[in-house]
Formats: C-alpha cells, sequence, structure tokens
C-alpha cells in the first residue's frame, strides 16, 4: 500500500498544450499532457508547484508565479503533520471529522458510498502541509450517527440534499470558511449538491469517479421500472434486506468487493479492510445500507453540473469497472467542467490506490484558483 509521503511526480514541466476539439489530460507519474488550456485561466501565465511549471501556450509566454512559498515549500519537507479526530453536533446528530493543517486554503474530503473519512488517510497528512484539510463522516456513515430513516415517516432522509445542507453547515459552523471540496464516487453529487444549494461557500469541486447513479430510476427502461420498485420494497421491508447486508459485511466479502473496484490489488490491505468494514457494524448500519441501496431518485451528475457556479475539475481512473471511463468522458464537456484528467492504470477510488498522482492534482486545482482568485483581486 502506497504510503501518505509517496514520492512527488518525477516529471519536471508540465506542459499546457492548446487543440480546439477538445479537453483531456492524461496525468502519470512519467508525463502530464493537457489538451485545452482551463477557459477561467486564458489570462493566467503560469505558476509553479513543487518544480512543476505551468504555461499556456495561448498566450505564448511561460510564467514563474511564486507558488508555493518558502513556508510551504518547507512544510513540505517538514514531518509529517499529525491528523485530529473530533465530533461535530449537528442538528443534534454527533457526525465524526478528521482534520490537519492551519494555513492555506480549505479543503474539505467527500468519501463514497460505505466509506468513511479514513478513505483519506494517505491524502489528509500530504495535503495538509500548505492547507487546512477536513475529511467528513457524513451522517449515516463511518463513526457519525446513523439515525432510523423509518423515524422520519414517508419522507427519506438520507439524500443528497441532507448530505449537501450538512456539508454547508460544516463549511460554516467547523470550517468557517469557503472551501474546495475534494469528492470521491457518491461523495461528487454530494459535493456538487452542496455548490448548487450554497455556492458562495464553494471555491472549486474537483471529481474523482463520480457516481454516474446507472441505477437511477430515470435510467431505467419505463418496463422495468415497477420491478426495480418491487425489489426494493423487498430488500427494505423483509428480512432478505438484513441477510443480504449479513453477507455484504465480512472482511472477505469487503475484501472481494474492493478488489473489484481497485486495479492495484496489492492496495487493499487488510488496514483498508477494517478501516471500511468495522464503521458498518456498528448499530443502525444495515438500516442506512438498505435505504441507500434502495434510493434510486434524487439528482443526476448530468443535471447539477450545468447549475454550477464554481470550476469543476474531473478525474477518473481509466480502469474503473463500476464506473467506466468512456461513459464519464461525457462529463468533460459541461461548461462548468474545466478539465477531464485521466488516471492510468488506476480504479474507482484514486485518491487511495494512487496518492502519488490525486495528491499532486489536488494541489495544482487548488493553487491555480487560489492565485487566479489573488490575482482578480488585486486587479479589481
Amino acid at each position: 500500500m502506497a504510503s501518505t509521503t509517496s514520492p512527488a511526480l518525477s516529471v519536471s514541466k508540465l506542459d499546457f498544450q492548446y487543440m480546439s476539439s477538445q479537453r483531456n489530460i492524461t496525468f502519470s507519474k512519467e508525463n502530464f499532457h493537457q489538451v485545452k488550456m482551463p477557459r477561467r485561466m486564458s489570462k493566467f501565465s503560469g505558476f509553479e508547484s513543487n518544480g512543476f511549471i505551468l504555461f499556456s501556450s495561448l498566450s505564448g509566454q511561460i510564467g514563474e508565479g511564486s507558488f508555493p512559498s518558502p513556508e510551504a515549500t518547507a512544510n513540505n519537507n517538514a514531518p509529517e503533520v499529525q491528523v485530529q479526530s473530533s465530533i461535530w453536533n449537528w442538528r443534534g446528530y454527533s457526525i465524526r471529522y478528521q482534520h490537519a493543517g492551519n494555513s492555506g486554503p480549505a479543503l474539505v474530503l467527500i468519501h463514497g458510498f460505505g466509506a468513511n473519512s479514513d478513505h483519506w488517510r494517505k491524502n489528509i497528512p500530504v495535503l495538509a502541509k500548505s492547507h487546512r484539510v477536513y475529511s467528513i463522516d457524513l451522517i449515516g456513515y463511518g463513526y457519525s450517527d446513523k439515525p432510523n430513516p423509518r423515524q422520519f415517516g414517508e419522507s427519506s432522509f438520507y439524500t443528497f440534499e441532507t448530505w449537501g445542507t450538512q456539508l454547508n453547515d460544516f463549511c460554516i459552523d467547523v470550517v468557517k470558511d469557503e472551501a474546495f471540496f475534494i469528492c470521491n464516487s457518491i461523495g461528487g453529487l454530494v459535493g456538487l449538491q452542496a455548490a448548487v444549494m450554497e455556492p458562495q461557500l464553494c471555491k472549486g469541486v474537483m471529481l474523482l469517479n463520480i457516481s454516474l447513479r446507472m441505477l437511477h430510476i430515470k435510467k431505467q427502461p419505463w418496463y422495468g421500472r415497477p420491478l426495480i420498485r418491487s425489489f426494493q420494497n423487498l430488500l427494505r421491508n423483509t428480512d432478505v434486506g438484513k441477510y443480504f447486508f449479513k453477507t455484504v459485511a465480512t472482511p472477505e466479502s469487503v475484501r472481494n468487493i474492493l478488489c473489484q473496484c481497485y486495479h492495484d490489488t496489492s492496495q487493499v490491505t487488510e488496514e483498508l479492510v477494517q478501516k471500511i468494514l468495522l464503521p458498518g457494524l456498528e448499530p443502525g448500519a444495515v438500516d442506512v445500507f438498505l435505504e441507500f441501496i434502495c434510493y434510486s431518485g434524487g439528482p443526476l451528475p448530468e443535471e447539477l453540473l450545468p447549475q454550477v457556479k464554481c470550476p469543476v475539475l474531473i478525474g477518473w481512473g481509466e480502469k474503473d469497472p463500476w464506473e467506466p471511463i468512456e461513459l464519464g468522458r461525457a462529463y468533460g464537456k459541461f461548461d462548468s467542467v474545466e478539465d477531464f484528467v485521466v488516471l492510468p492504470n488506476v480504479g474507482h477510488c484514486p485518491q487511495d490506490e494512487a496518492p502519488d498522482l490525486v495528491n499532486p492534482l489536488v494541489e495544482l486545482f487548488v493553487a491555480r484558483h487560489a492565485a487566479l482568485s489573488a490575482s482578480i483581486s488585486t486587479a479589481t
């Protein structure tokens, strides 16, 4: 398993090349090619980050900025920062979050279905050297409270609106600032929903293999929808669902599922299995699990992306068997999406499987928009 102090990329220069036909990036240890300059950077000549020089062939100039600062560079060579775990009281519920770092832009890391903030354990200490980093357990997951969905009657509780509200309140109450949302899988819908609901709180969204929600009711043929609803009722309202959860909530099943979605199965360690499994054995976890797998409504990413007002970057592990990259590429064409980044030989959870690719990508995304914001502020 890669450590949280994975070495920086071995390339020394990142080249932005311009082509009008498409936006596409291949990001690897050996090379990084951006085929189109983000529209929001068209007036920005370049900046330096951890030895990488970015330049725009649109302007024909190579620029060297001051990012990172000497202090940030010193931090990158400093011992790994300590990650702390805390509890936040949200509307009477206990919410676990992890945090590290005391300077720089704020990042909020949002996990996917069945995961928790520990899924970012390889990212938090690295990113915290030059950012304020928070990773939250969404309500119902990890070590956050898991209220029984039945207590809310006919109203659904575990929805993207609930989690989006939780995320925005977290920014207000805990972060006390605007933040960049860094999201994986289902967490991508949460980040987008939050950004749509309270756009002033979100400075940018990075989506890592966002869930396309292929089981959404709108994506099913009309003649199959009654069958889907019957199956959902069977899972939710009979012992079949609890039996199904029991078969899933075992070390062997969790390991097998992770080996499906990780291309490099050597990253599926006993530590990872336990980090995912143990919160799922907490009281109430079975009801949350069944409620969400029966949740086939709510927003789709293609419905949220046109409403987002902040910059969006999509990163995609090209070996994802659950959310195929061939389908994912279409989401790079939305106006709000500045780039679609291909992560070669990586599966559905790039932040954990390939942190040596994801961490620099996060730093570059945040740095260029922090720098651009500072440039705009100075100009005005």
